[in-house]
């Protein structure tokens, strides 16, 4: 059975401490930036250098939201709406259209019709700097 006091410990720590401080010499090494086997990520190229280089990433799947427009609704707005009613967007006819790529906004588009049905038609690419 452990003992509870004071005096029973030589250290003044517990046990778990013990171990803990074992285990932290034992792993402590000098790691360098040079052993970093990822690389500057200032080396990464803006764009692939060929279709060979995609294929990895290729099979991915990627969530595409074209935003027309956006508005604010109560509860019991939605509640009332039916058949035939017209939300009222904050954009207006003709203004581009927001596309993100999981969640994040990649670039702007023309609403478009192709053979009865809507599509876009990529106007701006918006280039977001990374820190």
């Amino acid at each position: 059975m452990a003992k509870n006091s004071q005096s029973g410990k030589k250290s003044g720590k517990g046990v778990s401490e013990l171990v803990l401080d074992q285990i932290d010499s034992r792993t402590k090494t000098n790691v360098s930036d040079e052993d970093d086997e990822w690389g500057d990520p200032a080396d990464i190229p803006d764009k692939p250098g060929s279709a060979q280089d995609l294929d990895a990433v290729s099979d991915i799947p990627i969530r595409v939201l074209a935003v027309l427009g956006r508005t604010t609704m109560t509860v019991s707005e939605v509640t009332t709406l039916g058949r035939g009613a017209v939300i009222e967007l904050d954009r207006k006819v003709g203004e581009p259209v927001d596309v993100f790529l999981n969640n994040r906004l990649v670039a702007r588009a023309e609403v478009v019709v192709v053979d009865d049905k809507l599509g876009i038609n990529m106007t701006e690419i918006i280039k977001e700097k990374r820190e």
